[in-house]
């Protein structure tokens, strides 16, 4: 049996409070045959594996390395087992965003460049992760966003590359061929599934197709192919930028369930020697004199006690870090990895000094441009459709999904968008801005300056940001590099959109005056300033498109948010933004990331923790730059890499 000892710190009451739940969680295990565990006393001493945190990439990793009935492995996750309709049913929509007992809720630090607004970042705290709480999004970025991981990490990182990772993706999701009624609404809709795709039989995570779009789709599909340099991939995997039909993350074979890393890595699995224990929070990774990972310490997330008890079970060959962006940098420094001064300000003990930790974080961000049609009657508007305020149309759609599965609740949000390079969206100011970027990436006291205080005197962080700045000054020259993103409903107004490749980083840190409570995360958005301008070009390219399109016009668009009268000039239009602009689509990447050392990593091309033994971070952190797109489908592909370097290490290839 595992150890129990008394806590050696502190735990403040009120650090656990953003964790709090306010929704009562259902637990049941259909399907379950992996040994779920209901405490730390039914825990083996020692596993081979030990996986921290049992969401999108620590369940995918925990079934790979649990193939093998002679290895051992054990999950750890602070979340519950839930099989609450909120996340299952696709018919809910969006019931599991007020659900607040499957997330984390981590108040951010005030954001300068939006006017010093303080807001909060949602992180799924469920077994499943953010693959339970998610909008089911299964878009995947292009190739050459793939091919800058391999680029910004130079000489080792060449099979992170689109064609190192494409036979991952293939792995990660079962397609399922769309059927007649899905085809019969989905017009314009390629596919050419056959090379990109997989079906496995192993692999039980599915995407597949509603029966039903709005007919409006049709007329913002038309718009954008009108626009000069506006592609049509041959099929959603292909690795291109354009417009394109994608599936989501349900099955579409009877069940319209939520497909997600419970359902495709755990539920079903007939595996004693896969254990999980959930709602336990990891305190420690072990870390002896040799600098080796040697197991996990953990209490019970709902030990809010000042000295709650802490188990210590121990890892035979690795620990494997899979707590989130948020979390494995939160985890890595409470356990003496990360930057020196930080973690002696907080009081812990040196294993490793990273500069890197916690650094370079990115997420997507939004702008909401909104436009009324005058003779555009084909759907009601959404907006009133999600909160119950059209009895008519409710009354239609729930009569529709009763029958036969089909109607507006056998979708969820959109199947169909645009993903386009600046060369579309800022014909005449691409060159410019990749010109600015790239004297910025030139000038490392410039770039010094464009990091937070903590890290603008570390020479590796400032050359791993240079490195990633002189490749976003390549990509905004690139036809196939998404910056711009917007979902096509099919309604009147507009979905947000979408900036897929921010130039700014933010950090998430320890703190030192609280080390066991929840972490310091501030998005810094915005802090470089060509963010601004990009941002402004492509809300100029999007008022055009939805003010001028000749298929538009018809409707008598007006805009109703911010409003032509009220914004011109690009001071106009950053103030806008400041004060409208959302930090955060939930695909936070890049705290623990992938490059070498001297550029300020945090994992090596194996994914293995820098100067540790027996440690690797798989999951989102490891991302050393973003990808255009929601990014659930890319990890699943990266867990599934991940668990493949450590078969091959474990054999000795």
């Amino acid at each position: 049996m595992a150890s129990t000892l008394p806590s050696p710190r502190l735990l403040i009451k009120s650090s656990l409070a953003i964790w709090a739940t306010t929704a009562q969680i259902v637990h049941a295990f259909p399907r379950l045959h992996a040994r779920a565990l209901t405490g730390p006393e039914e825990l083996s001493d020692a596993y081979d594996y030990i996986v921290i945190g049992g969401g999108t990439a620590g369940l995918t990793v925990a079934d790979r390395l649990s193939e093998d009935k002679e290895t051992t492995v054990l999950v750890i996750e602070s979340g519950s087992l839930s099989s609450a309709d909120s996340i299952n049913l696709v018919r809910d929509q969006l019931g599991w965003f007020t659900d607040f007992s499957l997330f984390h809720l981590l108040q951010t630090q005030p954001n300068r460049e939006l006017n010093n607004k303080s807001m909060i970042a949602i992180v799924g705290n469920v077994v499943g992760g953010s693959s339970a709480v998610n909008g089911m999004q299964s878009p995947r970025g292009t190739r050459a966003e793939y091919d800058r991981w391999a680029e910004v990490y130079g000489p080792g990182g060449e099979g992170w590359g689109w064609e190192g990772m494409l036979p991952f993706f293939k792995k990660g999701t079962h397609r399922q061929t769309p059927s007649q009624a899905s085809l019969d609404v989905m017009p314009y809709f390629k596919a050419n599934p056959e090379p990109y795709w997989g079906q496995e039989k192993s692999t039980k995570v599915y995407t597949g197709w509603p029966t039903f779009q709005f007919p409006g789709v049709k007329y913002q599909i038309e718009a954008l192919a009108q626009v000069p340099g506006v592609a049509f991939p041959e099929d959603a995997g292909a690795g291109e930028a354009g417009v394109y039909w994608y599936p989501s993350f349900f099955d579409g074979e009877g069940s319209f369930n939520r497909s997600y890393a419970r359902t495709g890595h755990l539920d079903g699995l007939e595996r004693p020697n896969h254990h999980l224990l959930a709602d336990s929070v990891v305190t420690k990774i072990e870390i002896d004199d040799d600098n080796r990972a040697t197991g996990v310490s953990f209490r019970g997330r709902y030990d809010d006690s000042l000295t709650p008890a802490l188990t210590t079970v121990r890892a035979k060959k690795e620990v494997i870090l899979s707590a989130g962006t948020y979390h494995s940098p939160h985890i890595l420094q409470l356990s003496g990895i990360g930057p020196r001064k930080l973690l002696e300000e907080a009081g812990i003990d040196v294993k490793m000094d990273l500069p890197g930790v916690g650094q370079n974080f990115h997420d997507h961000t939004s702008v909401n441009l909104t436009y009324a049609y005058k003779n555009f009657t084909l759907r009601p508007n959404r907006r009133d459709d999600m909160v119950g305020q059209n009895p008519d149309f409710l009354k239609w759609a729930d009569e529709l999904w009763a029958a036969n599965h089909t109607g507006p609740w056998s979708r969820y949000l959109f199947n169909v968008g645009a993903w386009l390079p600046l060369t579309v969206t800022a014909p005449d100011e691409y060159e410019h801005l990749s010109s600015l970027v790239s004297a910025q990436a030139s000038d490392l006291s410039t770039v010094a300056s464009l990091l937070p205080d903590g890290q603008a005197s570390d020479p590796t962080v400032i050359a791993g940001h240079a490195a990633r700045l002189h490749a976003h000054a390549r990509s905004i020259l690139s036809p196939n590099v998404v910056f711009y993103q917007q979902g096509f409903t099919g309604d009147e107004p507009n979905f947000y959109i979408t900036y897929e490749n921010p130039l700014s980083t933010g950090y998430i840190n320890i703190n030192t005056s609280n080390p066991a409570g929840p972490p310091v995360v501030d998005w810094r958005t915005y802090s470089n300033p060509v963010d601004f301008d990009i941002l402004v070009a492509m809300a100029r390219f999007h008022r055009k498109l939805n003010l001028e399109s000749p298929v538009y016009l018809p409707f008598q668009p007006v805009e109703t948010g911010p409003g032509v009268d009220n914004v011109q000039t690009r001071d106009e239009w950053i103030a806008w933004i400041r004060e409208q602009s959302q930090p955060s689509a939930m695909h936070p990447t890049g705290s623990c990331a992938m490059m070498p050392r001297h550029l300020g990593g945090v994992v090596d091309a194996e994914l293995r923790v820098h100067g540790v033994t027996g440690l690797r971070v798989v999951d989102a952190s490891v991302l050393n730059m973003l990808v255009g797109v929601n990014i659930c489908q890319t990890v699943y592909a990266v867990a599934e890499k991940g668990a493949d370097l450590i078969k091959q290490a474990a054999r000795g290839v």
